[in-house]
């Protein structure tokens, strides 16, 4: 199949294979999407968590608005936001790129400073927010990855994040959940598998400038 339809056919799915498990090169695939990611500035503000735990998944139905494809799935994917993102957060990421570019100061230095100076003037919540944009364009990006791998997903916003952070004991690592995808194999019952997809047509959706 090509990616058009390899899109086509995934859809937010809603039962999945209980007894299915993906494979771990394919989780492993996942977390290299995700790193691979395009985050602004290049910073990375968020975290994945990888959840496969039956009894944690059962447990946190109650808190996902009583989707059963949490409990379902064979992994919970829990997408997170770095909860401070300030001067030694900015300094590790320059950090970086001189070890891996060797990327002479003069040249990195008024980027660095430009980027220290303005997150140190933003609000926290100004931050949190433009963090929870770089980690729906992750999910976005896991989305399509998915669906290239065979790998069936459902993207959710309906959950508790505060509930998810004290079971998952994100605070203490400086993180906040903000998205929430499970993964598997569609139930073969899933009804919602053969439903046609609801677009508006192309020429709707799309607009060419010349």
């Amino acid at each position: 199949m090509n990616i058009i339809e390899k899109l086509k056919w995934r859809y937010a799915t809603k039962k999945f294979d209980e007894t299915a498990i993906l494979d771990e090169s394919k989780i492993n695939i996942l977390k290299e999407a995700f790193n691979l990611t395009a985050t602004s500035y290049g910073l990375q503000p968020i975290k994945l968590i990888f959840v496969q735990d039956k009894a944690l998944q059962k447990e946190l139905v109650v808190h996902s608005m009583d989707q059963e494809q949490v409990a379902q799935a064979s992994h919970i994917l829990v997408f997170c936001i770095e909860t401070i993102i300030d001067k030694a957060y900015v300094e590790t990421y320059f950090k970086r790129i001189k070890t891996i570019r060797n990327t002479p100061d003069d040249i990195l230095e008024p980027f660095k400073d430009f980027l220290i100076d303005d997150f140190e003037e933003r609000t926290k919540a100004h931050i949190e927010d433009w963090a929870t944009k770089q980690a729906y364009l992750a999910m976005g990006n896991l989305l399509t990855v998915c669906a290239v791998e065979g790998i069936d997903s459902c993207p959710m916003e309906g959950f508790s994040p505060e509930d998810y952070d004290r079971i998952l004991d994100l605070k203490s690592e400086g993180l906040s959940s903000v998205l929430v995808m499970p993964i598997g194999i569609r139930a073969d019952d899933d009804m919602f598998a053969d439903f046609k997809k609801v677009r508006k047509k192309v020429n709707e959706s799309t607009a060419d400038y010349q």
